[in-house]
This record gives structure tokens, C-alpha cells and sequence, in this order.
């Protein structure tokens, strides 16, 4: 009798032990069923709609009109230097054609203004011994094939062919030999024209510092 009742006690024990794992057993099954069934819910959803990329932020500011008229007076200014004789309206219209067309050619619109100093010393009825005309000297024969607006002698003409010649040249030979090059064409001989250009474009820039 004590030996059937200490059976049965432990018998009752390991049955009172069990219960705690079989209910965790149970609770660990119940999460995973749950889990997986809150898985297949989300992937049954459809996908958020993505959000528009932000604009990008203009990457070149807006052109300062005040600030361009101030630098085409200051041009306007250095050229008088040179040139006492020009009168307000041509003083202003030499300096809008060089910075338009500066930028339009990817110029520094003082080298432009140097070659127009060197070649000229900003006269534009500028008239050479071999027949090249205006503020930056430009022949004929080149100025022809351009079609530009006006005669080879218009301020804005000029400018423009003279501009569009430089550019070409620098695109070809690099900078430096591409400012001989439009004195010498393809056969440069010396530097000489280029120290003219260069001390030039030193003076205008000093120039509109001051100014």
C-alpha cells in the first residue's frame, strides 16, 4: 500500500510537471501559426505607393540683371580709356555686344575686350593696311560666310565674327596659340601678339576692379 501510493504520487508529479511544457508547447505552435499567417497578410497587401524623388535644386542661379548692367558700364568705363572719343551710346552698345556674345562664344569677356584694345584700341572704323575692319579687325572674306546681322563694320557684327573667329581657334590650338592664331592664322611665327593680349587683358581687368 505505502509502495502503490508512492507510485502513484510520483506518477502524479510527472504528470503535473508535463502540463507547463505541453502548455508552452502549445503557446510556441499558437505564435508560429499567428506569425505565419500575419506574414501571408502583408505579402497579400499591395505595395505602398512610392514617394515622388524630390526636385532637384537648380543647379545655376538666375541671371542678376543689375548685376550685368553694372559690369557692362564698368567695361563700358574701360573702354573709354582707351577710347575718349566713343560716345555713351557706342560705349554701352561695345559693352553689351562683348558680354553677350562672351558668353555665347564661352569667352572671358576680358580677353575680348583686350583683343578689341590691342586691335583696334576700341576705334570701331578701325581700318587696317591688308583690309580687315572694325573693333576686332576681322576680315572681310571671314566676316562673309557667318551671315550676321548688319555690315562688317556694325559694332554687334563685328564683335560677334570677331568672338565666333577667337572661339574657333582656341577650340583648335588651346588658348594660347588659338590668341595668336587670330592675328597670325595657322602659321603663328612669335609670342609677340600674345604678351600684347595678355598685358592687355592684365589692364582691363585692374581697370574694372577700379571702376
Amino acid at each position: 500500500m505505502d509502495r502503490l501510493g508512492t507510485g502513484q504520487a510520483t506518477r502524479s508529479d510527472r504528470t503535473a510537471a508535463a502540463a507547463p511544457e505541453r502548455a508552452s508547447h502549445s503557446r510556441g505552435r499558437l505564435a508560429s501559426v499567428v506569425a505565419a499567417a500575419g506574414l501571408l497578410l502583408l505579402l497579400s497587401l499591395p505595395p505602398p505607393p512610392l514617394e515622388p524623388a524630390p526636385a532637384a535644386a537648380a543647379s545655376v542661379s538666375p541671371a542678376d540683371p543689375a548685376a550685368d548692367r553694372a559690369y557692362e558700364h564698368a567695361i563700358a568705363r574701360v573702354l573709354a580709356r582707351w577710347n575718349p572719343q566713343l560716345d555713351p551710346d557706342e560705349q554701352v552698345r561695345i559693352a553689351r555686344a562683348v558680354t553677350r556674345y562672351s558668353a555665347e562664344y564661352d569667352l572671358d569677356p576680358e580677353l575680348v575686350t583686350a583683343v578689341i584694345v590691342v586691335e583696334s584700341e576700341a576705334r570701331p572704323s578701325a581700318r587696317s593696311p591688308r583690309g580687315a575692319v572694325g573693333l576686332m579687325q576681322v576680315m572681310p572674306e571671314m566676316l562673309a560666310p557667318l551671315r550676321l546681322a548688319g555690315n562688317s563694320m556694325t559694332i554687334e557684327s563685328n564683335i560677334e565674327a570677331g568672338c565666333h573667329i577667337l572661339s574657333e581657334n582656341i577650340r583648335r590650338y588651346g588658348e594660347e596659340e588659338g590668341i595668336l592664331a587670330y592675328f597670325w592664322g595657322p602659321k603663328i611665327r612669335d609670342v609677340a601678339y600674345l604678351q600684347r593680349v595678355r598685358a592687355a587683358q592684365q589692364a582691363v581687368r585692374r581697370l574694372l576692379v577700379s571702376s
